[in-house]
């Protein structure tokens, strides 16, 4: 798309910057509610030394500290969301609050300190509305454009739909709008682009390779003219991995109580429903090309052990699976079993999900590079199964695997906080069960 430069200049405006935030947060979402208890329930007269008495009591004082830190935490984690793609941040404003609070509480509970309710409560509503107010404001103020450089593959970013985007139609600063500016760096685009180049960086104006846009707006790293430069980048962090596999191990032990309950449940169910064995096993390829036994529920009513890729794939409306399966798939419940493999270290909670042995075989000898997807653990919950779901054919097994190396690529407790967010998400949709 081709368009002359906007008028008036766009910028992302004061709404987007993090002091409008904090000041904003905390005026109204704690400040506020603060000074309304104070006259209401609180002070009597209204004086200095009176006010200054009741800010210090412990409990006041415990919730007001409290509240803040719960403010200020929401505030980093709704910051840090906005720019991991595919997050839709009014959504994940209530769950973050209320996760930072129920936090709180429960600090405050187990210490035994002193609190306020009406206060806690208060703020609890006040950082709501504050924060849902300020995305109001951005979702109304313009953000920031992108400006195309014409050369090389860097026409892809004008095909995205997330995104306003232009081609530039000359070499010039002049009149060009408050924008990042795009362009295939490694493309030879001639000296007047180059000095283009030059001269907006000087500016200060921010300037991106295509592949990193287009990558940050659609969630997925491209995987046909990947370079060896390109696998390097792709080593995750080892040591967010090692501290990865301490969350997941403490947390699958916490939850394994309530998991046998749930499943024990299942379990009566599907041998009400059908004959057969309640757990499934299967082969799959796992962490850096170990095959191993995952565990299910089974929803089928015959099962594989994952050497026929034919069977491996679950068509939509596939008469093998039985009444309760189709439950448990939309549930994702079937997979709670997997928490034994969590615990046995081959298996994350979220990560590329492993494919069945024919499977990742048939996939390898179809598409490059597929094996670099074993870089890490594979998850029972991961980034491509919340944004695309079931993979039934090989072309959406590409996509796929661009969303797996985006994942992999990108590896990092945000990503894992967003993925998990999803998942509950998925989970009361049914989103991509079949």
């Amino acid at each position: 798309m081709s368009a002359p430069f906007l008028s008036p200049i766009v910028r992302r405006g004061l709404v987007h910057s993090l002091c409008f935030e904090l000041a904003f947060v905390l005026l109204l979402g704690i400040a506020l509610p603060l000074a309304v208890l104070a006259i209401v329930d609180g002070v009597r007269p209204l004086g200095l030394e009176e006010t200054w008495t009741w800010l210090t009591q412990p409990g006041v004082a415990n919730s007001f500290v409290g509240s803040c830190v719960c403010a200020l935490f929401s505030i980093g984690i709704l910051r840090r969301l906005r720019y991991l793609p595919g997050v839709a941040v009014a959504r994940s404003i209530l769950p973050i609050v209320a996760l930072m609070f129920g936090l709180m509480i429960g600090a405050i509970a187990g210490l035994r300190l002193e609190y306020y309710n009406k206060l806690i409560v208060s703020c609890f509503f006040g950082v709501l509305l504050a924060r849902f107010a300020i995305t109001a404001m951005r979702s109304r103020a313009k953000g920031l454009l992108y400006y195309v450089v014409p050369g090389g593959r860097s026409d892809l970013i004008l095909q995205l739909k997330s995104a306003p985007a232009f081609t530039l139609n000359s070499p010039s600063l002049v009149s060009l709008p408050d924008c990042a500016i795009v362009a295939d760096l490694h493309a030879d685009l001639g000296e007047e682009w180059e000095r283009f180049l030059a001269d907006a960086a000087i500016s200060g104006r921010p300037i991106y390779h295509y592949k990193h846009v287009w990558e940050a707006e659609t969630g997925k790293v491209q995987i046909d003219h990947l370079s060896e430069n390109n696998f390097g980048a792709l080593l995750p962090s080892s040591s967010y991995q090692r501290l990865k596999r301490a969350i997941d191990l403490l947390s699958a032990i916490t939850v394994l109580p309530i998991a046998i309950v749930i499943i024990g449940i299942c379990v009566i169910l599907i041998k009400r429903d059908s004959q057969g064995s309640v757990i499934f096993r299967q082969r799959r390829v796992g962490f850096r090309g170990v095959e191993f036994e995952v565990l299910k529920l089974r929803t089928m009513i015959n099962g594989h052990n994952g050497e026929d890729s034919h069977l491996s794939i679950t068509q939509s409306a596939d008469g093998r699976v039985t009444k309760v399966g189709r439950f448990l798939r939309r549930t994702r419940l079937d997979e709670l079993p997997q928490i034994y493999n969590v615990i046995r270290g081959e298996m994350s909670w979220v990560g590329p999900r492993p494919e069945a042995v024919s499977l990742s075989k048939w996939y390898e000898n179809e598409i490059p590079f597929y094996r670099y997807r074993h870089m890490v653990r594979p998850g029972i919950t991961g980034w491509a199964q919340v944004n695309q779901g079931h993979v039934v054919e090989i072309g959406e097994a590409d996509e796929k695997l661009q969303y797996d190396f985006y994942y992999v690529k990108n590896l990092s407790y945000w990503l894992d906080t967003v993925i998990a967010l999803r998942t509950v998400k998925v989970i009361f949709s049914g989103f991509g069960a079949k």
